[in-house]
Order: C-alpha cells, then structure tokens, then sequence
C-alpha cells in the first residue's frame, strides 16, 4: 500500500553465508529476549553474547553496538507487526474481516509475547527510535484503512464507529495478553488464556460492528 519508512529500509543488506546469517539470527534471538525483560536501559552486550552463547568480541564482529541489535529487531518487528493491518481486504465482507485482524493480532500475543514487549518497551520509552516509521507507514496504513472502514460504513455495511479508535481498541485489547501476560494467568490460575479471549473478542467486536 505505503513506500517503507526509512527506518524500515536502513540495515546491512550485503550479501552473507549461511553460517553469517545463522550467527546474525542467534543474536538477534539472544538480543530479543534480553531486551524484553530488562528494556534497552537495562540491557548489555555482554549479557546477550552470554545469551547467545558467543564471546563478546565475537558478537561484535556481526553487531557494533546493542543500539544496533536493537534497531535490527524493531526493523523486522514493525514488519511483523505491520503485515496484519495490510492484510485487510477492502473487498471482503466487513465485519469479517475486521474480525480477522483481531484474531491475527492475538495470535501475534501468543506466538510472539517477547516481540510485543520489546515494541510495548520502546513506545513508553516515547518512541526514540521508531518514531519516523510510527508518523510514515504506520499512519499511511492507518489512514488508508480508515478511509476504507467509512465507506463501508457509509454504504451500510459496518455499525458507526470511530476507524482510529477501532483500531487502538483492536491494539490494546489484543497486546493486553502479551504485555501483561504475568497479571493474565494469575488472576487465571495459569489457565492458557487465549481460547477463551478469541471467543471474548469476537463477541465483543461482532457486537459492535454488525449494523
């Protein structure tokens, strides 16, 4: 839909060997689960080459600095995290698929809770480094699904709604059980929390947004 951000197109894109792109990828494993439990602040090189299972000279060689493997995570995060809101079909049956994108932003929860501390991490943080691409592709792709959202409900086909406030309640009410998945599964017994929210959410939006 949108050119990407400049922040999305920055990165090393010379050509490496597998054993490179394996070395890269431990890293960025390693450097993920560090940066979600202690934050960019709280985190060291030396403890995500420990994570990772690599010496520190050796980390460096493939990253000069953690700035750089956290920029690295956030770039292939905000496409991850992207990927579901331009998957909305403006041809499709509205409430439909609206109701997708929930789905597929909780099972983002589930299948991806570090990713979405890390991004919930850097936003508190007010956005240092993102922020280009939270003004660029993100509010394009807002903007485009907004003005789809108001056709649909001008021709009847959605319940009135506000497509920007839509979007944050499809946001927050998904990313919930990432972000705050300790407070979840207490107050539930440490039950597997997502059969019973999908059931939730889709009730809660079908409700909503059927005319």
């Amino acid at each position: 839909m949108t050119e990407k951000s400049a922040f999305l197109q920055e990165g090393d894109t010379a050509p490496q060997t597998r054993i490179q792109r394996a070395k890269r990828q431990q890293i960025l494993e390693a450097g993920l689960t560090v940066f979600s439990e202690a934050g960019f602040r709280g985190a060291t090189l030396d403890r995500i080459a420990s994570e990772a299972g690599l010496s520190k000279p050796n980390l460096l060689y493939y990253y000069p600095s953690k700035e750089a493997i956290y920029e690295a995570l956030l770039r292939d995060l905000l496409e991850t995290w992207l990927d579901p809101l331009q998957a909305i079909d403006s041809n499709g049956e509205p409430v439909e698929e609206i109701l997708a994108y929930v789905r597929r932003k909780l099972q983002m929860s589930r299948d991806f809770p570090r990713e979405s501390r890390l991004f919930a991490n850097e936003i508190v943080q007010g956005a240092p480094r993102i922020m280009p691409a939270l003004e660029g592709e993100l509010r394009d792709l807002v903007d485009t699904l907004a003005t789809v959202i108001k056709g649909w409900i001008a021709a009847g086909r959605l319940a009135p709604v506000d497509p920007r406030h839509l979007l944050f309640s499809v946001w927050s009410l998904t990313q919930h059980y990432a972000d705050f998945d300790v407070q979840v599964r207490a107050v539930l017994n440490d039950d597997d929390p997502f059969p019973g929210a999908e059931t939730h959410l889709d009730l809660l939006f079908r409700r909503l947004l059927t005319p």
